[in-house]
């Protein structure tokens, strides 16, 4: 599944293989209890967090990864140090496995993302 029709965060879980809904509905767990005033939208197929409505968070499930968007260049230079051994393309992490997730830096980079606006890529 790359891109979703759903309408809806629901639906989109909803349709995501069942190996892999545990770790997406952490991921959106994780996004509503850290990003406050965004808002959840689905955005170019996916699950998306916007404030101002601008999307700054996402996250997918493709192919042979978990995706996570992290928009902001200022959030991804802060966190250069930890994102270095990730497998990162320009603006997302890929978890290969869903259990390889690591929800503590998600958690970090989500409350750095929350805590003022910056500039998205």
């Amino acid at each position: 599944m790359v891109r979703s029709e759903a309408e809806d965060v629901d639906g989109y879980l909803a349709e995501v293989p069942e190996e892999r809904k545990d770790a997406l509905a952490g991921l959106r767990a994780l996004c509503r209890a850290e990003l406050k005033g965004f808002s959840e939208v689905m955005a170019y197929g996916m699950p998306a967090y916007e404030r101002d409505g601008v999307t700054e968070i996402a996250f997918a499930s493709q192919k042979q990864y978990v995706s996570f968007y992290l928009m902001r260049t200022d959030v991804r230079e802060a966190f250069g140090e930890r994102l270095a051994g990730q497998d990162m393309g320009k603006g997302c992490l890929r978890f290969r496995k869903p259990e390889k997730i690591d929800f503590e830096l998600v958690r970090d980079l989500l409350r750095a993302t929350a805590a003022r606006p910056g500039t998205v890529c």
